[in-house]
C-alpha cells in the first residue's frame, strides 16, 4: 500500500465508549495532528518526545481551560494509522469530552467516520484487511473462544495463510504460462504433474479454511438455540435458569409467552443465543397464533433445538415439531414432581427448573451436541467470516475448474490459466491485495466511531 498523501485531512474522534466514565480518550490522526493539538494545548504537543506521556491542558479560543489530562504524540510512520497521531486522555464527562473534541475540530481537524482510523492503518500498510476485521471481532467478542479467534486474526494468521496460498498459486501460474508460451522448450518433463500437485496443495488450504465458516459464524453470532415445547412445560423457566436471572415472565397460565424472547449466555466459551418461544398448541386468539407462527420460523433457522416436555405428564402420542435440520436435545423438566412411566427408557436430559437439578448435565449435553468444547477448539486459530467465505468459494471453484482442464490432456491450458488468475484474485481479496475500494466502505462502515 502507498502511504497517504500529505494533503489528506486530519481526523479526530472520541475513542472511548459514549457516556459518563472516569476518563475519556480523544484521538487525532493525519498530517496536521500535532499542529492541531499544539494549538489547543499552547505548544505542549510539539515539544513532546514521541511515545511519552505529558500532563497538559486544553484551552478554548479565549484561552480558558476546558480540561486537563494526559497527552501522547506518535510520529509517522510509528503509529497505529501510520500517520502522525495524538491521543488526549481527559476526564470522562460527556460535556467536557464533547467540548475538548469540539476544540480540536475548531483548530482544523474534521470528524472521523466509522472505522476511519483502522481504514487509514490498512491503506498505509500497517495491517491487512483480515487484521482490520479482527479488530472489530475483538471489540465485539462475547466469549473467551471468540476473543481467541479474533486475537489470532488480528495477529495476521488468516492473512498469512491466504497470502502464502496466493504466492504458491502465483508461482504455479507463472510455471503454467511459461509452459504455454514456450511449448518447444523442454521446461520440465513432469510439468503437468507438478502443476497438478501445486494446485491441489492450494486447494487443500482453501478447503481447510472454508471448513471454519460455521465456527466463525457461531463465534460472531452465537449458536441459535431455540427452546421449544407445548405451553406450561417450563420453557421460560429454563431460559431464566440458564441466564441466571428472571428475563421471561413465568406463569401457570398457558400462552403467557406470546412473542419470542432472545438473550445470550456464555457456555464453555461459546455464545448461546437463547430464544424462548410461544408454546405450540391450537391458538386461542390471533395474537397467540402470530406468536406460534414466529416460533415455527425460529425453529426453521435454529442451530440447536431444546425440545422440552413436562416429565410428570404422559408422553405425547405424536410430535408437534416443525421440520428442522438443527441438532436436537430432548429435555424433560419438572422431574421433582415425579416422572410419568411413559418416559421410561427415553434418552433425555432430566432436570428441574424449580430445584435447579440437572443443569450441569444439560450444559454438558449442549457442549457435546455441538462438538464445540474448548478442547476441540484449542487448535482452531482461524474462523472465517461471510466475506472470506465468498472469496474462498470462488477460489475453490476456479481451482477445481483449472485442475480438471490440466488433467484433461486434450484441453486448452490457456483456459486453465484463466481459472488460476480468477482464483488468484479471489485469494487476494481476503487480505486486500487487489483493488478493494468498494469493499472498504462495506467493511469499515460497521466499525464504531473512533476506531
Amino acid at each position: 500500500m502507498q502511504p497517504l498523501s500529505e494533503n489528506r485531512s486530519t481526523i479526530a474522534a472520541v475513542a472511548s465508549p459514549s457516556g459518563t466514565g472516569a476518563v475519556s480518550m480523544i484521538r487525532l490522526s493525519g498530517p496536521r495532528a500535532i499542529q492541531i493539538a499544539d494549538r489547543a494545548t499552547r505548544g505542549k504537543a510539539a515539544a513532546l518526545l514521541p511515545r511519552t506521556v505529558r500532563h497538559c491542558r486544553i484551552f478554548d479560543e479565549q484561552q480558558n481551560a476546558i480540561d486537563d489530562g494526559l497527552i501522547t504524540v506518535f510520529h509517522a510512520p510509528h503509529s497505529f494509522t501510520g500517520e502522525d497521531c495524538v491521543e488526549f486522555t481527559g476526564h470522562g464527562g460527556m460535556l467536557v469530552t464533547r467540548e475538548v473534541l469540539g476544540r480540536f475540530l475548531e483548530c482544523g481537524a474534521i470528524p472521523a467516520g466509522p472505522g476511519e482510523f483502522t481504514q487509514r492503518a490498512f491503506i498505509n500498510g500497517k495491517l491487512d484487511l483480515t487484521q482490520a476485521e479482527g479488530i472489530m471481532d475483538l471489540i465485539s467478542a462475547q466469549t473467551r473462544l471468540s476473543m481467541r479467534a479474533a486475537r489470532s486474526q488480528l495477529e495476521g494468521t488468516l492473512g498469512k495463510r491466504t497470502t502464502e496460498a496466493r504466492d504458491q498459486l502465483l508461482e504455479t501460474l507463472a510455471h503454467l504460462e511459461a509452459w504455454i508460451d514456450f511449448p518447444e522448450e523442454d521446461i520440465d518433463p513432469q510439468t503437468g504433474q507438478l502443476l497438478i500437485s501445486r494446485i491441489r496443495s492450494v486447494l487443500d488450504t482453501v478447503r481447510s479454511l472454508l471448513a471454519t465458516a460455521d465456527q466463525g459464524r457461531v463465534l460472531r453470532e452465537g449458536v441459535r438455540t431455540v427452546i421449544f415445547g407445548e405451553p406450561n412445560v417450563g420453557k421460560s423457566s429454563l431460559l431464566n435458569r440458564l441466564l441466571g436471572f428472571d428475563r421471561a415472565i413465568v406463569s401457570d397460565v398457558a400462552g403467557t409467552t406470546r412473542d419470542t424472547i432472545e438473550e445470550i449466555v456464555n457456555l464453555h466459551g461459546l455464545p448461546l443465543r437463547l430464544i424462548d418461544t410461544a408454546g405450540v398448541r391450537e391458538a386461542g386468539d390471533q395474537i397467540e397464533a402470530e406468536g406460534i407462527q414466529r416460533t415455527v420460523r425460529q425453529i426453521e433457522s435454529a442451530d440447536l433445538l431444546l425440545e422440552i416436555y413436562d416429565a410428570s405428564q404422559p408422553k405425547p402420542s405424536k410430535a408437534v415439531l416443525p421440520h428442522t435440520e438443527a441438532k436436537k436435545l430432548l429435555v424433560l423438566n419438572k422431574t421433582d414432581l415425579g416422572e410419568n412411566e411413559s418416559w421410561s427408557g427415553v434418552e433425555a436430559v432430566r432436570l428441574s427448573c424449580s430445584t435447579g437439578s440437572g443443569f450441569d448435565e444439560l450444559s454438558a449435553a449442549i457442549r457435546d451436541a455441538l462438538h464445540f468444547n474448548e478442547a476441540d477448539w484449542g487448535e482452531h486459530s482461524v474462523a472465517i467470516n461471510a466475506r472470506h467465505q465468498a472469496s474462498l468459494q470462488t477460489a475453490r471453484n476456479s481451482l477445481i475448474a483449472a485442475l480438471d482442464l490440466i488433467e484433461n490432456e486434450g484441453a486448452d491450458p490457456e483456459l486453465a490459466a484463466i481459472d488460476l488468475r480468477e482464483a488468484l484474485d479471489a485469494l487476494g481479496e481476503i487480505p486486500g491485495r487487489v483493488d478493494t475500494e468498494d469493499l472498504l466502505g462495506v467493511i469499515f462502515s460497521s466499525f464504531c466511531i473512533g476506531k
